[in-house]
């Protein structure tokens, strides 16, 4: 699985998803991979689509990283890449949530992100869970990668963190909030949410 995705010839498989758009910071991440030592023998894949793709690739051309960097384009099921991958950078300057961070954790992979407004802060529990960086630090952001990398992983416990995140445990969270004296089973969702005006 992980060679048919990836290819062969490296080490340490860096995975990032989003659209290529400015919000994303790609460019800093390619700058942050190009910084990583040569000996990680690592191959870096971004998976989306956008209206960056062009200067992405000069980007890609000018830093060196042909062969070393993938570009294939949206991915309607990115769960493969995700299983087979040993790191997840998010590079954004802002995010909504970051969806992908938790997608990662559910994987059993390890993370890195920016400390970006927006969920990263929130969902790696101020680095508990994934290491957090600057905006736009590119060094910052490498030597963040390098580390990971090399780092052992608990894979349990990150993903036992994304299972914080689930529709069920979201749903405890919200009956905890609408009936805070209450002991409500989060199986009871559907009826108390029917009896309520």
């Amino acid at each position: 699985m992980r060679q048919a995705l990836w290819g062969e010839g490296f080490a340490h498989h860096v995975l990032s998803v989003g659209t290529l758009k400015r919000a994303k910071d790609y460019p800093t991440l390619l700058r942050a991979f190009a910084a990583l030592p040569r000996s990680l023998h690592a191959k870096l894949t971004i998976l989306g689509e956008g209206g960056l793709r062009s200067q992405l690739e000069a980007q890609v051309a000018e830093l060196g990283l042909e062969g070393r960097v993938a570009m294939p384009g949206f991915v309607l099921d990115p769960y493969p890449w995700f299983r087979t991958a040993d790191l997840l950078v998010l590079s954004s300057e802002s995010e909504g949530f970051g969806n992908v961070l938790v997608e990662a954790l559910e994987c059993g992979v390890p993370v890195v992100s920016t400390n970006c407004p927006g969920g990263p802060r929130e969902i790696l529990e101020g680095g508990r869970h994934g290491r957090l960086v600057p905006v736009g630090d590119s060094q910052a952001l490498a030597d963040a990668m390098a580390a990971t990398l090399t780092a052992p992983v608990d894979r349990e416990r990150l993903i036992a963190r994304a299972r914080d995140f689930s529709a069920e445990r979201i749903a405890e969270q919200y009956l905890e909030t609408l009936f805070p004296h209450e002991a409500i089973p989060a199986t009871s969702l559907a009826g108390r949410m029917a009896a309520t005006p």
